[in-house]
């Protein structure tokens, strides 16, 4: 148990000094949703609430009970496209950034994510 403490407190840590590294992990939050791992992805983005506005805050912008996001946001979870456009709005405004999508003629899927 020791561990995942010191790694959810070195996540928290580093996102608070680093705002960089939180829009790295939105970022490949999007890259594993857009690839087919939406379990990962979740908890990603699960870390990234806890580590920049909780999940609180999280359920007062979204109008969403705190509770239901944990578990949206946990392995198993099953967010609707409606609760993941949500949360996403809300993190893209936090972290000042806007996710854009480019599909390939190759079928090559590529993600931009730029500063606002």
């Amino acid at each position: 148990m020791a561990l995942t403490r010191d790694y959810i407190e070195t996540v928290n840590k580093r996102v608070k000094q680093d705002p960089e590294l939180a829009k790295a992990l939105l970022d490949e939050a999007t890259s594993l949703f857009l690839n087919g791992e939406p379990e990962t992805a979740r908890l990603i983005l699960r870390d990234l609430v806890n580590s920049t506005i909780g999940f609180e805050e999280l359920a007062n912008q979204t109008s969403k009970p705190s509770k239901s996001l944990h578990r949206m946001l946990s392995a198993k979870g099953n967010p609707t496209m409606d609760n993941l456009t949500a949360i996403y709005s809300v993190l893209c405004k936090e972290l000042n950034v806007y996710i854009g999508v480019t599909i390939n003629s190759s079928s090559e899927q590529e993600h931009q994510l730029s500063s606002v």
